[in-house]
Order: C-alpha cells, then structure tokens, then sequence
C-alpha cells in the first residue's frame, strides 16, 4: 500500500505531461490528513542542490509538514532563481488546494537537470491528484509510479509497529552513491512522534541504509528522503521499536533500488569484517564497491579477487589499519584470497546467483559494515547513454 498504509494519510499520481514518456503518470501528491503534522528530512550533500531541494529544507525547518508533491520528467536543477520560483509556485498552488500554509508543502523533482519545469503542466497535475486523493492501496501504488523514472518497478514498504503503521515509497535505480541516491522516499506514520524523534531515527535509518548502498558511484542533486507522522493511531511508540522500524523501512527501501538499479544483472553485498571500527569497515567497503573494474567482472561472472583487493588497498593507513598479509576475502563462500595471496581455485565461485557476497576479514578487530552495489552491464550504458525522463 506504499504511503496510505499508515492511518491520516491520502495519497495520487496522475499523469500530467510532464514526462517525455507517454501515457506515464508524473505528478503525485502526499497529504498528511493528521491530527498531527510532524515531519524530518534528509536531503543530499551535493553542493549544486535543486531548487525544491532548498524550497523543501526550508519548509522543513519548523519540523511540520501538511503535504508533499512530487514529480518526475524533469529535475529542477541547476535552474537559477526561476526554478527556485517554480518550487514556490508548486507548492503554492498546492497550499491553496488544501487549505494550509506554503511553507508547510515540500515539493520534490526527479529528471534532467539543466532545465525548467513545464510549470503550467506542473499546477495542472496538482490539481489533477488533488482531486483524486485516496487512502486506499491503489492510490499509494500510483503515487510511487509517478515518481518513477528509469526505474522498472514501483518500489515500497509496509510495516506493522505495536499499534502503529509504518508506509514508504522510494525512486531510485542510477546515480546511485553514498549520501543518498537520484533518489525520492517518502515515508509515513501514524504513531504520534515528535519531529525531533522523527529526525533523529531517519537520520539513523538513513545512514544505515540509503548512504550505504552505490549503484556507480554518482550523487544527485535532488536525492531527498522525508518521513510524516499523522498521529492517527494515537500511539505513541516505544523509541527504540520504532528506531528499528524506521531503519527497517529505509532498509527495505533500499534494497529494492539495489534490485532494480539500472541494467544489473548481479546485486552485490560487500562485508568488510574484523575491522577497528566501523567507520574503517564502512570506508574499505566502499572503495570496493567503486571500483568499475570489479564491477565488470561480476557482470562476466568472473570472481576476479584481485579486484577487490587493489581497491582495498587504496585506503590510507590512517582510515584504515591492517596488514596485508593477514587480508582474507571470500566470494560465495569460498576464500579465494588467504593471508592476501592465493587460496582456493577461483573457478570453483559459483557465480550465477542473482546476489554475491564478498566477505573480506581484515583481522584486526571486530567491527564490521555492509555496502551493496551492482554489476556494471552493457545495459547500464545503452540506459545513461540514451536517458530522457
């Protein structure tokens, strides 16, 4: 049910004509019905953030939100005071459709950067969901299908708290990196939490999640993950239940973009283990997981080791301690590299598995983190070669 899952919340996607693809929903609306309007965000790192990127943090500031509207065929990016001008408007209009303050709309865009918005057909879409606004299941499923834009499958969550509901859609499958993805997620409850708990899970959630998973290594400037409390159960959660539930959406979440990145066809688990913290896990797995030439390789099926480990080692001393001599890595379950030179025969990984796991111990402590990636495909290039939204 993606989004109207939880309880006070409605939810459309229409389509409006936004989109360079035809007949494709491309407007959704996210409206929180209440009694409570609570709401966090978490919005990209990346320095040339779009126009509703900065409408949406400030609208957020005050920790309150009535409604999101969301759009794909087009990012808002790189547009100057104009774009800006048309998040404004957005989420103007949309305010005067339900009757509440501007700044209490986010607006959220997914496309091409480099151009403006068809506003006419923007303001047109809102009123279009508007008038379509639903709690049922089929109304959460086309709101996450007008937020879609290479993505092949409409991608949510559902969870059940003690007493509570938890909802969320994402978009997402390329320009995929650590702090965030080109990546929309909307997540919604019906648990009465303040927006200071609601900050302090998401960004958790986020962290442990979306900032750990990386399709090619490319930040959007558009990526924004956002989650609405209504309140409607009249519950009010046990923190820790639901800073694990929040986590556990943000994972599901993105999981699925890594299921669907673009033209995979091997999703990638990489653990770094025996560790002396987590940060020097996280950082070792992730140079792993940047690396083309790996990725190639598990495209051919070839379980090339020394791939990883060349990766490895481009991580300082300093991030990072170990010996070399002491790095074992598996592939599927078979150490292939031990004490960082040969060990079993590699022919003997099976490769085929849609998921592979490569599991390095650095043995040096006992901390441990997990990146996913994906194969690079000949697909994935004919995609970004050819990409409109």
């Amino acid at each position: 049910m993606s989004v109207t899952y939880a309880q006070g919340f409605r939810a459309a996607g229409v389509e409006a004509g936004v989109s360079a693809i035809a007949g494709k929903k491309d407007v959704a609306m996210v409206v929180n019905d209440g009694p409570l309007k609570s709401a966090a965000g978490v919005f990209t790192a990346n320095r040339f953030c779009a126009a509703p990127v900065q409408w949406s943090r400030a609208a957020i500031a005050d920790g309150g939100l009535s409604a999101v509207i969301l759009n794909s065929g087009g990012a808002n990016a790189c547009t100057g005071q104009a774009g800006f001008d048309q998040s404004l408007a957005t989420a103007q209009e949309t305010a005067s459709l339900l009757g509440c303050p501007t700044e209490d709309v986010a607006v959220c865009s997914t496309g091409l950067i480099g151009e403006l918005l068809p506003l006419p057909k923007i303001l047109d879409g809102a009123h279009r969901a508007f008038a379509v606004l639903s709690a049922d299941e089929q109304s959460g499923i086309d709101a996450c299908r007008a937020i879609m834009t290479t993505d092949t499958t409409p991608k949510t969550v559902t969870i059940d708290g003690s007493g509570y509901r938890i909802g969320g859609m994402v978009k997402g499958s390329g320009m995929i990196a650590p702090q965030l993805a080109t990546m929309l997620c909307v997540i919604t409850t019906d648990a009465s939490v303040s927006a200071g708990a609601l900050q302090a899970a998401l960004t958790y959630g986020v962290d442990t999640s979306f900032n750990r998973i990386s399709v090619d290594g490319c930040m959007s400037t558009n990526d924004t993950v956002l989650v609405l409390a209504s309140g409607a159960s009249g519950v009010e959660p046990d923190p820790d239940e639901f800073n694990r539930l929040i986590a556990q959406a943000c994972a599901g979440l993105s999981r699925q973009i890594i299921g669907d990145a673009e033209g995979s066809s091997h999703d990638v688990r990489i653990r770094v283990a025996g560790a002396q913290s987590e940060d020097a896990a996280l950082a070792c797995a992730r140079a792993v997981a940047a690396s083309n030439l790996l990725k190639c390789a598990i495209y051919g099926n070839d379980p090339n080791w020394g791939r990883v480990i060349s990766s490895l080692g481009t991580v300082p001393e300093s991030t990072a301690a170990f010996d070399p001599q002491q790095v074992n890595v598996e592939i599927n379950g078979v150490r292939i590299c031990d004490g960082g030179k040969p060990g079993i025969d590699r022919a003997k990984v099976d490769m085929t598995p849609r998921e592979v796991h490569i599991d390095i111990d650095l043995n040096v402590g006992e901390e441990q983190a997990d990146v996913w990636t994906d194969d690079l495909t000949v697909d994935y290039v004919h995609i970004n070669a050819d990409y409109e939204s």
